[in-house]
């Protein structure tokens, strides 16, 4: 039976981490035994694994030249593989593929995680050893798990990840042949010369996208999202909004562009849009060298990443869009919910970020086979490198408590920004840039002060708070939500920075704090909500 992934792709290691691959010369009933179970069991969610027989491998990495499994023992292991798995408890089959490269014949056992979670393996291959051991992953090594391991095991056992689930509204008519063999064309897979041949329901099959009942064939929900053009129907709102503010997100105008279809075609629109509509390379030169600097408002590498990261860890089952905000000098993207609860606050902080457990195991596979987005736990790495090398402000990450949501956060480069109020106009013909500079009115010291003392990011957030400040002269924590649109605890760190500023001081109870203008402020702020009028 075919596999969806490609013999090249999996020892190269690109878009299957080495951690989810284990590389045999020979079959080994025993020790490969033990980690089919643990790829079955699945911990961390990351969508099992694979075993390759004919490969001779050195610290986990294939060594060359290939080996190759010897022809006259393939049917025979294949027949083991497939006895040997029997032992496993619950029940849980594998799907074994014979596959040519280099003109050497290997065989591939795919893992995907199981439905039927915990599975048990035998502990030894002996006739009278009937004890069953549990097993998982950890990183690249299968080992009994400890006791909090366990738990987490047991507590997994009746919660298939959404994305695996199977969807029980939806028919296997509703998965397009057409769009799952333009996927296989695209990474190469042997699955894509045998799709006609085979039809609709056992490339499904092979693919793992629907369920395993003959009587009862059913799409899972990955299928939907990927081989169907219209996966809203199914999922509310799985779709890109991207954004745009030209006059900051309190003018008249607001440009909209909404991205729907399969999961990895409206993220590839959504990403050419801001490619060819919002980033923009500015070239300065100068008089005393020949060398110019070059650089653009944001490194596109880190805003696809980010995107292909916000499309793989969004929940589906939920109602809320991928939204990405443009303004002048700065794009969030926000998705919901927020990350794993291994994922800290003080860890997004330092960008110190290894996320315990994923929300889509098989989302993220089919997006790194498509080149879309890299391993798992490198986006971080990637978008700083991609910072970095544009000299770009740091970005900021961002959750709530209680992790109902995610922001990325990226600020415009130094050399577009020239001041708070400054627009930018991109000539569609030569690509050039020109800057114009608005002055702003009616400025009261209350704002000057806090202009110097806030980033320039802060200050813009903190503008609806103050305006009504300067008309009221205090605020309470509830208008503060009510006029931001943001959580209780966003508006409480708003009002802080307030605080913090010295422009302000919070009176009453802790939970319930009204927060007041200090005198000297609250009376120039009078003075100016009066000439305003």
């Amino acid at each position: 039976m075919a596999i969806p992934a490609s013999i090249h792709n999996l020892l190269s290691g690109r878009e299957v981490e080495w951690a989810r691959i284990e590389f045999k010369t020979t079959w080994d009933p025993e020790a490969s035994l033990k980690t089919i179970c643990a790829f079955a069991n699945d911990l961390d969610n990351w969508g099992g694994g694979y075993i390759v027989i004919g490969v001779e491998e050195k610290n986990g990495i294939p060594q060359r030249p290939l080996v190759g499994a010897p022809l006259d023992k393939v049917d025979e292991w294949q027949k083991s593989i497939f006895n040997k798995c029997k032992m496993i408890s619950p029940d849980y089959s594998p799907i074994i593929d014979k596959q040519e490269y280099e003109n050497k014949t290997f065989l591939v056992i795919w893992c995907p995680g199981g439905y039927g979670r915990p599975y048990a393996a035998p502990k030894t291959m002996a006739k009278d050893d009937k004890e069953r051991i549990y097993f998982i992953r950890k990183g690249s090594i299968t080992a009994k798990p400890s006791e909090e391991e366990m738990k987490d095991l047991f507590s997994l056992s009746n919660r298939t990840p959404f994305d695996d689930q199977v969807n029980h509204s939806a028919e296997l008519k509703d998965i397009s042949f057409p769009l799952i063999k333009d996927y296989l064309g695209e990474i190469n897979s042997e699955l894509y010369n045998q799709a006609d041949e085979l039809g609709l329901e056992r490339v499904c099959r092979n693919m793992n996208l629907i369920n395993g009942l003959p009587e009862y064939v059913k799409p899972r929900n990955v299928a939907l999202m990927f081989f169907n053009s219209n996966p809203d129907k199914f999922f509310p709102c799985a779709q890109i909004d991207v954004v745009q503010f030209p006059d900051g997100e309190g003018g008249d105008q607001i440009i909209e562009q909404i991205f729907k279809g399969p999961l990895h075609v409206q993220l590839r629109d959504a990403l050419r849009y801001i490619r060819n509509v919002i980033i923009t390379e500015k070239v300065v030169k100068y008089p005393d060298r020949a060398e110019a600097d070059r650089f653009f408002n944001y490194p596109y590498a880190a805003i696809e990443e980010a995107l292909a990261n916000a499309v793989y860890h969004k929940a589906y089952d939920e109602r809320e869009p991928i939204e990405v905000r443009v303004t002048h000098d700065m794009i969030e993207i926000i998705s919901h919910p927020g990350p794993d609860r291994s994922v800290t606050v003080e860890g997004l902080k330092a960008y110190k970020v290894y996320s315990r457990r994923y929300r889509n195991r098989r989302i993220g596979d089919f997006l790194k086979e498509l080149h879309l987005t890299e391993g798992r736990n490198t986006g971080f790495r990637k978008i700083l490198d991609a910072i970095k090398a544009n000299g770009s402000p740091l970005p900021e990450f961002e959750t709530d408590e209680y992790h109902d949501y995610f922001v990325s956060r990226f600020f415009i480069h130094d050399g577009f920004y020239d001041g708070f109020t400054d627009t930018f106009a991109r000539d569609d013909a030569t690509g050039s840039v020109s800057t114009t500079t608005k002055p702003f009115q009616n400025e009261t010291s209350l704002k000057q002060v806090l202009k110097q003392v806030l980033k320039q990011v802060d200050y813009e957030k903190l503008l609806p708070i103050v305006a009504h400040m300067e008309v009221a002269g205090k605020i309470s924590i509830q208008e503060a939500v009510d006029l931001t649109g943001k959580s209780r605890t966003t508006a409480w760190r708003y009002l802080k920075m307030l605080v913090d500023a010295d422009v302000a001081e919070a009176t009453g109870e802790t939970n319930n704090s009204t927060y007041v203008l200090k005198a000297e402020y609250a009376a120039s702020a009078s003075k100016a909500s009066v000439s305003t009028k």
